[in-house]
């Protein structure tokens, strides 16, 4: 599995306070990590498939991590709230 950071999930990440930024951050890890050992992935972990190949990652209330999923290549391209993932996908 490959995986890469976009321009504007690392733009995006600015938006969110230090402590906000580092709970994205370990979140980011945490999917990684799941995605990389051969683990089923649990309902619990936040994963939900928004359209074809675009998942986000839930953390907390506010915060999720957008990204596309296309074979062995996953591209992080987007931290925010719900209106900037709604933005983002109704943009496409």
């Amino acid at each position: 599995m490959r995986f890469e950071f976009k321009s504007s999930f690392d733009r995006s990440l600015k938006a969110f306070h230090k402590p906000e930024q580092e709970e994205i951050k370990k979140a980011t890890r945490q999917t990684i990590e799941m995605f990389s050992s051969n683990r089923t992935i649990t309902p619990g972990a936040g994963l939900k498939q928004l359209r074809r190949n675009y998942w986000e990652v839930r953390k907390g209330l506010k915060a999720r991590i957008l990204f596309r999923w296309q074979g062995d290549l996953i591209e992080f391209i987007l931290a925010g709230d719900h209106n900037d993932i709604k933005r983002f996908l109704k943009s496409l």
